[in-house]
């Protein structure tokens, strides 16, 4: 464990940015405060989630995921870019420059597999997040799809479908095959997957200048 001198120390400078991207139901927001908990032991902590609570982000989560009826694929993509944008200029790269480590619950790839998933070509909803900053590293919780609804006691949005969440775990898992993505077993009791989950993000840690334990 760190003094708070040494605390404060390693956080001067540049932060880091990690995401954790799932299925709805996948359990990732709850695994995403646990890990902020558990990490803000050692580190400055700062746990945000897209959709945002920004203008945009507020506008989709109110008036677009809950609807009858989705939206054009595209304008989802360019709601969701738009949100991105704003969220990296007034919450993360602030964030970031306070040197805090950053968990953010959801990012580009959730773009990409949902709106790919549904017929978008990859490459060009990469291009309307051209100006979104990268992640230091982005998680992936993997349950099956089946799973995930079973846990959904709210009310479904638009994309919680069983034919959806197959769609979009495959895309997830190909960015899993391509090394972009690195995959936790969500499919586990919280407590076991909470363990894995923080055990995996301080292997992580430990090359990083300035976050080594």
């Amino acid at each position: 464990m760190y003094s708070a001198d040494v605390k404060l120390s390693i956080m001067v400078g540049n932060g880091i940015f990690m995401v954790i991207e799932g299925l709805d139901g996948s359990g990732k927001t709850t695994q995403a405060k646990i890990l902020a908990q558990r990490l803000s032991e050692t580190y400055s902590i700062y746990l945000t989630a897209e959709p945002s609570r920004g203008r945009v982000g507020t506008f989709i989560r109110e008036h677009c995921l809950y609807d009858q009826l989705r939206l054009p694929t595209e304008a989802e993509a360019l709601l969701f870019a738009a949100d991105r944008i704003e969220h990296m200029q007034t919450e993360l790269k602030p964030a970031l420059d306070q040197g805090k480590l950053v968990i953010c619950d959801r990012y580009l790839y959730s773009s990409l597999a949902y709106q790919g998933s549904s017929g978008l070509n990859l490459e060009w909803i990469k291009s309307i997040n051209a100006y979104a900053m990268q992640p230091d590293f982005s998680i992936f919780l993997d349950v099956p799809p089946e799973h995930v609804l079973e846990r959904l006691h709210r009310r479904r949005s638009v994309m919680e479908t069983l034919e959806m969440q197959r769609k979009v775990r495959e895309v997830y898992l190909k960015f899993v095959e391509k090394g972009e993505l690195i995959v936790v077993d969500g499919d586990k009791p919280r407590e076991i997957v909470a363990d894995e989950l923080y055990t995996k993000i301080l292997d992580l840690l430990r090359p990083v200048k300035g976050y080594v334990s």
